[in-house]
């Protein structure tokens, strides 16, 4: 890799990197926190529910002890809210065991993969390892003149890093690809535009299951309608959701299974049940 290029492009996120507010911290929980909501979501709509969603869950062990209806109704608007029950999950884990430092450990919490574990690695406990999304992928490929994938990529994304500056270096890639490298790249802007090999080369990502009239959207109606509310019969779920009655048995089914509602009686509602870890006071109680 070449130191030139290295410099290049670190010297341009230190000039240009986007104050994003989970940049200003090392604290692995914060970093956690942004890197799950920040999975398949726009930055602009994540920074807001990062603050709010620290500000009544401050800590692991906060959030661990909140029931998991607070954390969805605290998450309510991100979408994916199975991202919520991993990240209240993960919390109990580390309130119970400890944090894991490296990114292969980090993989054991719930809902936490390759990249996201490299990231938090990298970021909160300085470990050199590349953290390779979509963004690293694309730059890394046109750097390399060729389609990367698998052992190609990972090798390629770990001969690249700085190892002096991971955290920077990974956030430098994600800012590079999301800004300039785009899949329409703006080579007249890229700091590092002399060591590209081939900035026509892009493999688009697969492309992601319409959201209109999917069983993610009619998830989402049924979890904004609980939130509102203590539980709700099927009737009336139906009629605040304006899910047919298929859809409807469908999502809350879905829903269900994965631990995001739970059924009392004849009447749905978000899960009823105490944090995951005893004792302490939950967020805004009195």
């Amino acid at each position: 890799m070449s130191t030139a290029r290295r410099d290049a492009l670190l010297a341009w996120y230190d000039a240009n990197r986007r104050p994003l507010p989970w940049r200003q911290t090392r604290d692995p929980y914060a970093v956690l926190v942004s890197e799950v909501m920040a999975q398949q979501t726009q930055i602009v709509r994540v920074v807001p529910h990062y603050e709010r969603f620290l500000a009544l869950f401050p800590t692991p062990e906060s959030l661990a002890r909140a029931p998991l209806a607070e954390v969805l109704a605290a998450w309510s608007g991100l979408g994916y809210n199975r991202r919520a029950r991993f990240l209240h999950d993960a919390a109990a884990h580390v309130v119970q065991h400890g944090w894991p430092t490296t990114s292969e450990e980090l993989q054991a919490l719930p809902g936490v993969g390759a990249y996201t574990a490299a990231a938090v690695a990298s970021i909160a406990f300085g470990e050199a390892v590349p953290a390779v999304d979509t963004n690293a992928k694309r730059v890394l490929s046109r750097w390399e003149a060729t389609p990367l994938e698998g052992t190609r990529l990972a090798e390629a994304a770990a001969a690249a890093l700085d190892g002096d500056r991971p955290a920077d270096w990974n956030q430098a890639m994600m800012d590079l690809g999301a800004r300039v490298c785009m899949p329409k790249p703006d080579c007249d802007s890229c700091p590092v535009t002399d060591w590209c090999a081939d900035a026509s080369v892009y493999s688009a990502p697969a492309r992601q299951a319409r959201f209109s009239g999917s069983t993610r959207q009619a998830r989402g109606a049924v979890v904004r309608a609980l939130v509102h509310g203590n539980s709700a019969s099927h009737a009336a779920l139906a009629k605040q959701t304006g899910l047919a009655t298929t859809r409807l048995r469908e999502a809350l089914e879905a829903l269900e299974s994965d631990g995001l509602v739970e059924r009392s009686g004849r009447r749905w509602q978000l899960p009823a049940a105490a944090g995951r870890i005893s004792g302490g006071t939950t967020p805004g109680s009195s």
